[in-house]
């Protein structure tokens, strides 16, 4: 009669976990769905920390099955709310956005590796060049331009051949914001900028996206942003 109880419990807690397992695998997706998350190489910081904490949440709820399964819907429902919100304000803030996914980092310029900037990005010359290597190409001195992207990711603009330079279009402002580094990589300055933004009757913060390319600034208005 106990053995048959016994089996009776054990039975009941693995049909709990299993039917909890198959609950978690569709709310779970159903999350992402909403915070609308496509591949983890796509994942910010936030977003990263969000993934995590849901995991470990459905793993906590599936290992103590005697909880009630709203000890962890709510948390995960609190989590997508605050990382759709979270989303929406980096729409709308360029300096929320940059604050926690940080921004593009120049790691080769016309063949030279920035030493200085993989020392701040913590990004060693083996990364660089396993990234290189997954890339197919074998000599430095072949990339015009590698950027370190926010996601981790290196995007390589290899030369054209005989090393014709790339036009590459550069921004130089971005929802209002000046962007220092361009303007050091296409030997300009700030006074260089305004005097151009002048000819139009505009400011930096009039302007919603500039890019310089083939020695002419091509910009986008704020009030021709839908």
């Amino acid at each position: 009669m106990k053995l048959h109880i016994i089996k009776l419990v054990i039975n009941v807690l693995v049909l709990k976990v299993l039917l909890r397992t198959i609950f978690f695998y569709f709310f779970v997706t159903l999350a992402y769905r909403i915070m609308g998350k496509r591949e983890v190489g796509q994942l910010g910081v936030i977003d990263l920390i969000v993934s995590i904490l849901i995991a470990e949440l459905v793993a906590i709820s599936i290992e103590n099955a005697k909880d009630s399964i709203i000890l962890t819907i709510v948390p995960i429902m609190v989590l997508v709310i605050l990382e759709v919100a979270f989303g929406y304000i980096a729409v709308k803030s360029r300096k929320f956005r940059t604050l926690f996914d940080g921004k593009p980092s120049l790691i080769i310029c016309h063949g030279k590796i920035n030493y200085h900037e993989m020392i701040r990005q913590r990004y060693t010359l083996d990364d660089l060049l396993i990234s290189l290597r997954q890339k197919e190409i074998s000599d430095v001195k072949m990339v015009e331009y590698a950027f370190l992207e926010p996601n981790g990711k290196l995007s390589v603009f290899k030369y054209k051949p005989f090393k014709v330079k790339t036009n590459l279009p550069l921004a130089i402002i971005l929802d209002g914001v000046v962007q220092d580094n361009t303007l050091k990589l296409i030997h300009k300055n700030h006074s260089w900028l305004q005097e151009q933004l002048n000819k139009k009757g505009l400011l930096p913060n009039d302007v919603f996206y500039a890019f310089y390319k083939n020695k002419k600034i091509f910009l986008i208005k704020r009030s021709d942003v839908i």
